[in-house]
């Protein structure tokens, strides 16, 4: 026994291994070769100013994961060995390794699932990749509303209720895909939600993008899979210690196509992935397995003493209890310390500035009133003092500021958009460029998403109100970033013609 990925859970010896790890210091030691790509040959063609700032290191491990790391074929086995030993550590029957980030991976079980025209219920506060899913793949969305906190201007994940309604109004949907946890850490209530999936013999997808945590403490959110969900991806690089990038898809169950998802998988996939990307995975999996409930037990305290440590900061509010409920979330990730900055004045945009200008800190995630500081196993009361230096210096610097821009809030009801068209013929349809202030009554031909969270504000197809064309306007004005429309100014928005 080599350690418990979950208190108490047994864990066979071959969980010490590392397929991808070993494979690279063997490819080392034996002094191989390759007249293939990539062209810097481990470096040796790198010019000496990028290596004074990236260092060689990372270039002898950028290898051909066929015909380079393995052979032609893969007959070692290095990646599929790594990929049966993720799954078993996380008590899921499959899961495959994807270097194009859970953007991909989500992507790829929406195809899995619903095919090239079906139909899949889709919770309305979905992040912007799943968008990109419903354009690219021509999936149909059959929305769930998301329960709304109007005071505080903040979605919920669906509850199971409001699935099985969607259901009966939706019966011939391929399945559903719900966001757990939510990029400020609130979680649905998987249990209750894939049995109501179940119960119709449908499938339920999580993408648990910011969850790859989850099965390794007890403490923590319920890991998808041992909730009955039938699949998840997963972003090792969000909450665990992975590179940018990598994302594991797991599946377990029946009501998912093996063979199906693979294929989909295949389709979106490059052809060159990265070893890097790969090989920290597999090293990350073996590093949870054997020390990840002490690892995360630590964390876990030390975000406790941070949450009550931000609340001693005059006029800050740490968001805990208030995001759970009957009429609210499910349950919370105690490590994505969510701090509302309104009663300052200021607003998450503004706080979010101020840190990284005159502090040097970078949070997770900045809105109209809301920042996120993100913790992981990595922190510890050095990384979090520095933290709460900084909010405490921004809080006194915050009184001499100016106040916040103010934003054109919609209601919960005006923020939900009524959809006319699917999201893919409102892309790829005739479209053309009208002023903001002449697009109410319009239909979207372009996603509109604050970022971060990330979560679409406007989906292609559906019929623009002035509400929200007031409210992405003013948050511009205000520090709001929209990365996706052809004009981030939002002087100018593309419509349907």
């Amino acid at each position: 026994m080599v350690g418990t990925a979950r208190e108490g859970y047994p864990v066979e010896m071959e969980q010490s291994d590392a397929p991808l790890l070993d494979a690279l210091l063997d490819y080392r030691a034996s002094g191989r070769y390759g007249f293939t790509p990539p062209g810097h040959r481990q470096g040796r063609g790198v010019d000496d100013r990028v290596l004074k700032v990236l260092g060689r290191e990372p270039f002898l491990d950028d290898l051909l994961a066929n015909g380079g790391l393995d052979d032609r074929r893969s007959s070692n086995g290095y990646l599929s060995r790594a990929e049966d030993l993720m799954a078993q550590a996380v008590r899921a029957d499959h899961a495959w390794f994807s270097t194009c980030g859970s953007s991909l991976s989500v992507k790829a079980a929406m195809m899995a699932v619903a095919g090239g025209d079906g139909s899949l219920l889709v919770a309305r506060d979905s992040h912007k990749s799943i968008v990109a899913g419903l354009i690219f793949s021509g999936v149909q969305p059959r929305w769930i509303t998301p329960r709304w906190d109007a005071r505080r201007h903040f979605s919920h994940p669906p509850s199971p209720a409001e699935v099985e309604a969607a259901w009966a109004e939706h019966p011939d949907a391929a399945g559903a895909l719900i966001v757990s946890p939510s990029p400020y850490g609130t979680c649905a209530d998987i249990d209750g939600i894939a049995e109501v999936c179940h119960a119709r013999g449908k499938p339920l997808i999580i993408d648990e993008a910011w969850g790859a945590h989850l099965p390794f403490h007890q403490e923590l959110p319920t890991w998808a899979m041992d909730a009955g969900a039938d699949l998840c991806v997963v972003s090792v690089h969000k909450m665990g210690a992975g590179f940018e990038q990598g994302s594991v898809f797991h599946l377990q169950g029946d009501l998912v196509d093996n063979d199906r998802l693979s294929e989909c998988a295949d389709l979106l996939m490059t052809t060159s992935p990265s070893v890097l990307v790969y090989a920290a995975m597999d090293g990350w999996r073996r590093q949870m397995v054997e020390r990840g409930h002490e690892l995360l037990s630590r964390a876990i305290d030390l975000a406790h003493q941070v949450r009550t440590a931000v609340k001693a900061i005059p006029d800050i509010e740490v968001l805990d209890d208030e995001l759970l409920g009957v009429q609210a979330s499910h349950d919370l990730d105690p490590l994505q310390v969510l701090i509302d900055v309104s009663g300052t004045g200021a607003s998450g945009y503004q706080a979010a500035d101020w840190l990284r200008s005159n502090r040097h800190i970078d949070v997770g995630m900045s809105d109209h009133r809301r920042i996120l500081a993100t913790l992981s196993f990595a922190d510890d009361a050095a990384s979090t003092d520095r933290l709460l230096h900084s909010l405490r210096a921004w809080r006194e610097a915050v009184d001499r500021s100016e106040p916040a821009p103010k934003i054109a809030l919609p209601s919960p009801a005006e923020l939900q958009l009524e959809s006319v068209m699917s999201p893919r013929d409102a892309f790829f349809g005739a479209v053309e460029t009208v002023p903001t202030a002449d697009a109410d009554g319009r239909i979207a031909a372009e996603q509109v998403t604050p970022y971060p969270p990330g979560i679409p504000a406007v989906v292609p197809g559906e019929l623009l109100n002035s509400e929200v064309l007031d409210y992405l306007c003013s948050g511009v004005r205000a520090g709001m970033n929209l990365p996706d429309p052809a004009d981030p100014t939002m002087a100018t928005i593309r419509v349907v013609a």
